[in-house]
């Protein structure tokens, strides 16, 4: 494969500064290990951004690397994995599978959708349905790929309003994004940004926590894109029209009943779901961490007797790929903040700013950033480690530094590459979809929209939940 100018260019920025770091005298006050965290760290980025190899195996080379030249230990690089957030995203998906084969999904669906009146209620109806979802099924792909089937079903419906199926098709994955803020799994970032903060501050943050500074502005931002969709995709006639949709029309296109009497899986389905969920919210109460919480359930759910899915089947469904990835850029995160190398790249930016306008500068930088790396683990993975050493400097608080960027870099609608949600319902056989110039469009006024509501609430919302905006 021949190399493009931006692979080249990308590579020799990453080669030249490789070689200043090798160079003893240059750039003082940084250490040996400090001077390969930094040169690893930015050839893994340059990787990500520029080269079509998998990020699992980029992430991986660049934790190799670290344990190879001694900035971190074996133990730290393996270590990782044992993490009890990998092991909370495990359980989770076991979880998820279990929900999906028992067919709770299309029942709810079915519950939600079929009493829209209007289009407006159908997306705001739509909209809290997907927001829901963010307790069930973690990571974006998986909700995408959960909710495509019913997208499928309404887009039947609704065959003779083309604009209607082109709108559904963009809000499906709007929401998903923009909702994953609401749940600690609803994101793979997610965990890695808590696990940064617990190794560069000792501060934690558990799921009950997360549950209360990002359900609200999940909600909000959700039903505010869903408006923004609505508006930016449809004409007026569009949306005075008056929508019918029945729990009939969704049984014609779902292979599991969603009407009726419940069968026993789906009730011992809902009550183990609603269990663990409430056992995640109550955490302060009781004291068993989440993970504890979801092995277990994981456990029932998979259990001959009382499970809907066996262990083997809900295994496969696990993102192993993913796991890795957030293993080894949590191990790149130790390297950074161990070494000093994160502390130094943020002593030179001005500390004397203002905690809004630090704040204002790292959500746009977070909300731009899915244009470089696509892929939302990596972002934090970059971000969240210089941004927490820079608040630190500037006198910020860092977990609301971190917070802030991670929830803005939800935002990544611009182009159909930017998430796998997005790709997924950009391009369906038979069916009308969204094109670029539709994405444009609603990026257009989504980002400055997300990126204002992230740092109102960085401001004016977390410092009311206990997370103030200065240390």
């Amino acid at each position: 494969m021949t190399a493009t100018p931006r692979q080249l260019t990308l590579l020799c920025l990453a080669l030249s500064l490789c070689a200043l770091l090798a160079v003893p005298g240059t750039f003082a006050g940084l250490g040996g290990d400090a001077r390969l965290t930094l040169a690893v760290f930015a050839l893994a980025t340059c990787a990500w951004i520029g080269t079509p190899i998998d990020d699992t195996y980029i992430a991986l080379g660049a934790g190799l690397a670290l344990t190879a030249t001694g900035v971190i230990s074996s133990d730290t690089l393996f270590g990782t994995l044992g993490d009890a957030t990998v092991w909370l995203l495990i359980c989770a998906f076991v979880l998820a599978a279990a929900v999906a084969r028992s067919g709770l999904a299309g029942r709810a669906a079915a519950f939600l959708v079929s009493g829209a009146r209007g289009v407006r209620q159908l997306t705001h109806l739509t909209t809290a349905a997907l927001v829901v979802t963010a307790f069930a099924v973690p990571a974006t792909s998986g909700r995408a790929a959960l909710a495509l089937p019913v997208f499928l079903a309404l887009s039947k419906v609704l065959a003779d309003r083309g604009r209607l199926v082109v709108m559904l098709a963009l809000l499906f994955p709007t929401v998903i994004l923009l909702s994953a803020v609401a749940t600690l799994i609803g994101a793979g970032a997610h965990l890695i940004t808590v696990s940064v903060l617990w190794e560069s501050t000792g501060q934690e943050i558990g799921f009950t926590k997360w549950l209360l500074l990002g359900l609200p502005l999940a909600i909000v931002s959700s039903h505010l894109a869903a408006e923004a969709v609505l508006l930016t995709t449809t004409r007026r006639a569009d949306r005075e029209g008056p929508v019918a949709i029945t729990a009939e029309d969704i049984q014609a296109h779902s292979d599991r009943p969603v009407t009726g009497p419940w069968e026993p899986a789906e009730t011992r389905c809902a009550l183990l779901l609603a269990t663990v969920v409430a056992l995640w919210c109550s955490e302060p109460l009781h004291r068993v961490p989440p993970a504890v919480v979801a092995l277990i359930g994981a456990v029932v759910a998979a259990s001959p007797a009382l499970g809907t899915v066996r262990l083997k089947d809900a295994l496969k469904t696990v993102p192993w790929s993913l796991l890795l990835f957030m293993a080894a850029t949590m191990a790149m995160g130790v390297a950074l903040a161990d070494s000093g190398a994160a502390e130094w790249l943020v002593a030179g930016l001005p500390v004397d700013v203002s905690p809004w306008l630090f704040l204002a500068v790292v959500v746009a930088v977070s909300t731009a950033a899915h244009l470089v790396l696509q892929s939302r683990s990596a972002r934090s993975s970059v971000l969240v480690p210089l941004v927490v050493a820079a608040a630190v400097g500037a006198g910020v608080n860092p977990v609301a530094a971190a917070l802030a960027s991670t929830a803005a870099a939800g935002f990544c609608h611009t182009l159909p590459a930017s998430a796998k949600p997005v790709a997924l319902f950009a391009e369906i056989p038979g069916t009308p979809t969204y094109t670029p110039r539709d994405l444009l469009r609603l990026s257009a006024v989504l980002a400055p929209l997300t990126a204002a509501l992230v740092l109102l609430f960085a401001l004016a919302v977390w410092p009311l939940l206990g997370v103030p905006v200065s240390r």
